[in-house]
């Protein structure tokens, strides 16, 4: 079964050459009948049975051996070829680190559940769609550091971007920090594209390394830069953990457009703002698209011919019809 799902043909328009078989076989009954009388009597005990002759047993062996010729033939014609024996395409991925905010502010809910719940599921079914890349995980607040190195393996990388969560790290928002630090995991990558995706609710507050410090490094290494600006216009709820249970304050969004454009211009890449879970959503499949098409992908094919065999065994019905004509159905009208 699984060698006839491997099969495919080259020239499958020779198939419309099989109605010959069936008006060929037309033919040949419509002839037997012309050629051949019949005789009608009242009863048989006056005659001898005829023993039937070799001849008369096998007289329509040829066009039985002529039809299977024919149909070989035309299987032969439209190029039956396996992909049993393809070479796998060989791909260059794309090495990507996702660096994100995982501040306080990133609680507000102005996103569903929160802002970092929905950076976190969107980010994963985004991880989920690139198989053939390495990704890897920074996460920063007042400070940074990698969560999950550049891997292939996708399953260790979702399962450690669930496990984030807030106050890992101090609180605080060093962006800089972020990027400097994702764009150490790739400044050694030999990977033909090198990404990173930056995603910050908030202003830089901490750390030692301006962004626009980062993004000159990133720069010089030739890394790519998409940055998106997380949260609504104006005010986000925020939840306070109170004596009465948890509260809800206004607080107001602050995220530094200015910069994280700076960051995406000077780096080749592209400044997103996301408002809700739906728009974030729409940036990752953006991205998708944009880094897929840089790559170009040479897939290698070998393809296995079958029509020989098959050209063969109508060879051989030919053949066989011809030595049972000229031997065995000698004087047969065939």
């Amino acid at each position: 079964m699984n060698l006839l799902k491997s099969v495919a043909f080259a020239s499958p328009g020779f198939f419309w050459l099989l109605l010959i078989v069936p008006a060929m076989i037309g033919w040949y009954i419509w002839r037997e009948q012309k050629l051949y009388g019949y005789l009608n009597i009242s009863a048989i005990k006056g005659f001898v049975t005829p023993q039937k002759s070799m001849t008369a047993r096998f007289r329509h062996l040829g066009i039985v051996l002529r039809s299977l010729a024919l149909l070989a033939l035309i299987v032969a014609l439209a190029r039956p070829q396996t992909s049993l024996s393809w070479q796998n395409s060989t791909t260059e991925g794309i090495d990507i680190v996702i660096a994100s905010d995982i501040s306080g502010s990133m609680l507000a809910e102005d996103f569903q559940p929160n802002r970092l719940e929905a950076g976190k599921n969107i980010a994963i079914d985004f991880i989920k769609n690139r198989p053939d890349d390495r990704i890897g995980l920074v996460i920063f607040s007042g400070e940074s550091f990698t969560q999950c190195p550049l891997t292939i393996d996708h399953d260790v990388l979702i399962n450690l971007y669930k496990d984030i969560k807030y106050g890992m790290i101090d609180d605080g928002t060093a962006i800089g920090m972020g990027l400097a630090t994702a764009v150490n995991r790739l400044k050694d990558s030999q990977a033909k594209s090198r990404v990173v995706i930056l995603l910050t609710d908030g202003s830089n507050n901490m750390g030692s390394i301006p962004p626009i410090t980062a993004a000159e490094i990133a720069k010089q290494f030739n890394i790519r830069v998409y940055t998106v600006g997380i949260g609504t216009h104006g005010f986000a709820p925020y939840p306070v953990q109170t004596q009465f249970g948890v509260q809800y304050q206004r607080m107001p969004v602050d995220v530094d457009e200015g910069t994280l454009t700076k960051i995406a211009n000077l780096t080749g890449g592209k400044y997103f703002r996301a408002t809700d879970n739906n728009k974030l959503k729409t940036i990752y499949e953006q991205i998708d698209k944009l880094e897929k098409a840089k790559i170009d992908v040479t897939q290698y094919n070998k393809k296995t011919e079958l029509f020989l065999p098959l050209a063969l065994l109508a060879l051989v019905f030919l053949v066989l019809e011809f030595c049972f004509k000229n031997t065995l159905l000698k004087g047969a009208i065939t």
